[in-house]
């Protein structure tokens, strides 16, 4: 394979995996909320959820393997599995590794959902927010494309927008009626 469309498939393949996890973890803030009005329940929207999630995953697996076959910068399988094993940057490198193992977690468990706790589930979840933090340093770090200043202005405007709905879903006004996609029912407000 041509070193150039190695170098190209891995770049890309980065950043399309960081732009489907921040659309992932927004359209789970939007659904656990209610910033845009009554929360939707059809089945698509939670299945868009697992969709975008899901193809994140697929993404840094193209990532990965790219990386390992580049020829430019050489990556073993030690080098992209184990945190600052890399001589080449290894503390962006670390980011990127840590934040492979975070979306394992959350996707692994999100399959299995029906065979875990409401609460283990519910707990590595969470995780999708540092999930993030971690992939958008990887990405500002480790990243050729980091300096684009159209990659930058929009890591600032996702991170915002991702910032943004956090604190509307940490406060109780912006909250939905219970888990995203369970049946919990919602109690009327007794004014």
């Amino acid at each position: 394979m041509r070193s150039e469309l190695v170098w190209y498939t891995t770049r890309s393949t980065g950043i399309v995996a960081w732009a489907l996890l921040s659309a992932s973890v927004l359209w789970g803030l939007v659904l656990s909320t209610r910033v845009f009005g009554r929360r939707p329940r059809p089945n698509w929207v939670l299945d868009l959820h697992r969709f975008l999630g899901g193809a994140s995953a697929v993404f840094v697996g193209i990532h990965v393997v790219t990386i390992v076959l580049d020829s430019y910068v050489h990556f073993g399988l030690v080098d992209v599995l184990v945190p600052l094993a890399t001589d080449w940057h290894p503390g962006a490198v670390a980011w990127g590794i840590v934040g492979l193992y975070l979306l394992l977690a959350v996707e692994v468990t999100s399959l299995l959902r029906k065979h875990l706790s409401k609460r283990l589930w519910h707990t590595v979840h969470l995780s999708s927010f540092a999930l993030f933090v971690v992939a958008t340093v990887h990405l500002l770090t480790a990243g050729t494309d980091r300096v684009n200043p159209v990659l930058r202005w929009s890591v600032l405007a996702v991170t915002a927008l991702v910032a943004f709905l956090t604190f509307v879903r940490i406060q109780g006004d912006g909250r939905g009626d219970g888990e995203v996609g369970g049946t919990t029912k919602r109690i009327p407000r007794v004014v």
